[in-house]
């Protein structure tokens, strides 16, 4: 008898056991499914949030979203369960518009970004900075340069741009050179303008300019647009395989630990190769789509250009650069600059990157003639009525359907332009980050009551227009949550109110980084809200975006990244 009371003791134990199972055995199952759960999880599905109780994954896509109990019946017999413990799920963030291959120039080089993304508020900063770095670094991972990104000549105390008296303070004997946030110019010390062999015979290449001593043809060490570019990439994005690498590795830890699952390179030459290549070797975790520099049209012919990715890497299609920066004046515009950058008369508005229509008719004709997707940098009201002109022409030879042409930035577009953003079914991929970051400067170069109108990202919603937001990154840290913070509060660094009409809620900015990237990408029925089917594209954060005080947005923080099911970043 006792032993059948033994032998009933054990298997009631045994039952109990195997009923409890704990989720930590069955998560060490390779493959299993997981079931995230005990947090507010946002679809991003509909008009307005809905909060399901789970979302299953299996084998890197979203297998069913619902109650909790159902995913646990419809989960295979190995199965995680994942308690977010209150935080948030949210899809993996989109960015409208960045630069994947720069991002790395950002986590290797000097932070010269004022605050309250770096420490970088006056020039004796600036060059404290740039001392310290190198005395960290020296030159190895720069190709023999001193370089840090990201200096503000807006927010700076002196409110002026670094010059090469002002670097040579850094090093007289090795070249040094700043780019400005805006990523159109860079500041070089006597060394470094010796190097690029730019001297006081040097012309102004088309579409930049050498900025000159007053009163002399001497440079100054500040160099614009096609004047400094061209320079700046080939330390930005170095050609060197083995540096190349470094550069991405750390350009892409830096936008998994913000939340990206997809990246974009918003100007790839012939750095694209490089990232072939980088993808090819199974080095690409996240995906990137590339938009390749009109200068380099042989690419889009290449077995990269297509709506797949291959090992997380894709040409998406052609990028065409109008003009230069807003913050920087060199966005091209129909009225002047109320105070016209340094070397330039009352009257200034800025210039085109290619003065020719004919020639922007070509590249538009032949995008449209071979179906390839275009991107175009406009940031002025000029800029964006020749990009129209073109546009109107091909449209009628070629037909317009579903092409998704995207206009980035639009900083300076004019509410009638609206229109003819919505007449050739155009994607606004607007920038209303400039609002808190240069909002205030805004009001003394172009006007209060102009500068209210930047980015008219609620006013193109409103008729219809597909939008997006984006940071421009390395213009800015690549922090999504930063976009949201600007996009929903529009409130300068002093506390202005940009445009209260122009904002967005929580939720449409959430869109805006996530579904609405997906679709303008062409990406949306794989990518961008929680549904089954799409890919297990996720992030947690510590808060709810949709139920903080819109003002502690840039607060919240990426705890995780899970890119098709799989952990590539968690914070420490």
């Amino acid at each position: 008898m006792k032993l059948k009371n033994y032998l009933l003791a054990g298997l009631l134990f045994l039952i109990f056991v195997g009923c409890n199972e704990p989720s930590s055995k069955k998560a060490n199952i390779e493959n299993a499914d997981v079931i995230y759960y005990g947090g507010d999880i946002i679809t991003l599905e509909g008009d307005s949030a809905i909060y399901p109780e789970a979302v299953l994954v299996r084998e890197g896509k979203i297998q069913f979203v619902g109650t909790k109990d159902a995913a646990i019946k419809q989960a295979s017999e190995a199965y995680s369960m994942v308690d977010l413990k209150g935080k948030t799920l949210v899809p993996g963030f989109i960015d409208g518009h960045q630069h994947f291959f720069a991002l790395g120039a950002q986590a290797i080089y000097a932070n010269l970004l004022a605050s309250p993304d770096g420490n970088c508020n006056s020039i004796d900063d600036l060059v404290n900075e740039l001392k310290s770095w190198h005395e960290k670094n020296g030159t190895t991972k720069s190709q023999g340069w001193i370089m840090g990104t990201g200096f503000d000549d807006a927010v700076l105390k002196e409110n002026r741009f670094l010059t090469k008296d002002d670097l040579d303070k850094v090093s007289k004997d090795i070249p040094v050179m700043a780019t400005h946030i805006s990523g159109h110019f860079c500041s070089v010390n006597s060394k470094g303008l010796e190097v690029l062999g730019i001297t006081a015979n040097s012309k102004d290449p088309s579409g930049g300019v050498i900025r000159r001593v007053k009163g002399s043809k001497e440079p100054n060490g500040v160099l614009e647009e096609l004047a400094a570019i061209p320079h700046m990439m080939k330390l930005i994005a170095p050609p060197q395989k083995e540096m190349s690498d470094m550069f991405m590795d750390a350009g892409q830890k830096l936008a998994a630990s913000y939340g990206y699952t997809t990246c974009n390179e918003g100007r790839a030459t012939g750095n694209h190769e490089l990232l072939a290549d980088y993808a090819n070797r199974g080095k690409l975790y996240l995906d990137v789509n590339s938009w390749i520099d009109y200068s380099v049209p042989k690419y889009m012919r290449s077995e990269w250009n297509s709506k797949d990715y291959k090992n997380h890497y894709r040409i998406a299609g052609l990028k065409l650069t109008l003009d230069g920066s807003p913050q920087g004046r060199t966005a091209w515009r129909t009225t002047p600059y109320l105070i016209p950058p340094d070397g330039q008369q009352k009257g200034y508005n800025g210039y085109p990157a290619i003065p020719n229509d004919k020639d922007i008719q070509n590249i538009v004709d032949s995008s449209f003639a071979n179906n390839w997707q275009l991107k175009a940098h406009c940031n002025g009201d000029a800029a964006a009525d020749q990009l129209f002109r073109a546009i109107n022409k091909a449209s009628a030879k070629y037909g317009n359907n579903d092409r998704r042409t995207i206009l980035i930035h639009g900083q300076l577009i004019r509410m009638d332009q609206l229109d003819s953003l919505k007449k050739y079914d155009m994607v606004g991929s607007f920038f209303p980050m400039h609002t808190f970051y240069w909002g205030d400067w805004y009001k003394q170069i172009i006007g209060p009551d102009q500068a209210q109108k930047i980015s008219p990202i609620k006013s193109a919603m409103n008729k219809g227009i597909r939008v997006t937001s984006h940071t421009d990154a390395p213009v800015a840290l690549p922090n999504l949550m930063m976009i949201m913070y600007t996009t929903v509060n529009r409130v300068s660094r002093s506390g202005t109110v940009m445009g209260p009409d122009e904002r967005l809620t929580p939720y449409e900015a959430l869109k805006s980084i996530t579904l609405w990237g997906a679709e303008q990408f062409f990406e949306e029925k794989k990518k961008g809200s929680l549904v089954a089917g799409k890919l297990a594209d996720l992030v947690v954060l510590d808060k709810n975006p949709l139920k903080v005080d819109p003002m502690t947005l840039k607060d919240i923080i990426v705890l995780e990244t899970i890119k098709e099911g799989k952990s590539i970043y968690k914070k420490n």
